[in-house]
């Protein structure tokens, strides 16, 4: 027998479905076996809008609340929030987990993403999570419990991750991709990284930019450059001269042009679009 939050969580899943154009099964029904209440901490719980300049707290403390496609407060002061779900259903779609996967997920928060990617793969799957704040680590730690298949550390996304995988998400902003996410990819394996430059209206810990969405195919590396993203900045892949590179490619648009990585030493040349230790090319 189904409950009202349970309704409400199948309604919210389904919602994504239609608002955020999700056509992945497998995603919405992800969406719709996670309780998001969960991670949030207790009410009442604070909700950033489209149509307000800063944030607003609901009457009340009912946990349908939660089910609707807005980013919510994690820590206010911080401006810290559990992220818009129709943006990360996006992400997961495109990277199209399957049961089985082995998932790499930098920036795990309180975890909740992190759960509906152990929806994703399944008990026959993993899912290693890293998060570098230690009460954010220890939240989700505690939050995922019921998925005994999902491991969360505290770290800094950069040293000691797992090999192989077959996806890396990395849920915060980068300046540049790192060989430490690329190594431990499988052949057929992706990653998606926001690719962020610094922008200091929104405060230094924040970056805005696009989404890069990289697949091994061998030795090579294929990749599409789409979507706007503003989000948190991982302190470890931030480099002010990766960082000016990547601006100039986002202001003339060279940057979504962008149709491979490549990671051996070559010097700078006319396709290369971000020149560095991995080279994004056109």
């Amino acid at each position: 027998m189904t409950t009202r939050l349970d309704d409400a969580r199948r309604w919210f899943a389904e919602d994504l479905r239609v608002s955020c154009n999700v056509r992945s099964q497998a995603v919405i029904d992800a969406f719709a076996a996670v309780p998001r209440e969960r991670f949030l901490g207790p009410p009442p719980w604070t909700v950033r809008t489209s149509f307000e300049p800063g944030a607003y707290s609901p009457d009340g403390a009912d946990p349908s609340l939660v089910y609707h496609n807005v980013p919510i407060a994690l820590d206010l002061a911080r401006d810290l929030y559990n992220g818009q779900p129709g943006l990360i259903a996006r992400w997961l779609e495109d990277l199209a987990i399957t049961p089985g996967s082995r998932v790499l997920h930098v920036g795990a928060g309180t975890g909740y993403f992190t759960a509906v990617l152990g929806e994703l793969v399944g008990p026959s799957g993993r899912v290693w999570a890293v998060e570098v704040d230690e009460a954010l680590a220890a939240r989700a730690a505690a939050n995922v419990a019921d998925w005994p298949w999902i491991h969360v550390t505290r770290g800094d996304g950069v040293s000691g991750l797992p090999a192989p995988v077959d996806v890396v998400l990395i849920h915060a902003g980068a300046t540049h991709v790192l060989d430490a996410w690329l190594d431990p990819i499988a052949d057929g394996g992706r990653m998606l990284v926001p690719l962020t430059g610094a922008m200091p209206a929104m405060g230094a810990h924040l970056g805005k930019g696009m989404m890069l969405l990289a697949t091994r195919a061998g030795h090579d590396w294929r990749t599409r450059v789409y979507s706007m993203v503003a989000i948190y900045s991982l302190v470890g892949a931030r480099d002010d001269a990766m960082n000016a590179a990547l601006g100039q490619a986002m202001m003339t648009g060279a940057l979504t042009k962008t149709t491979r990585l490549r990671r051996d030493a070559h010097e700078r040349t006319e396709t290369c679009i971000v020149h560095g230790a991995v080279c994004l090319s056109a």
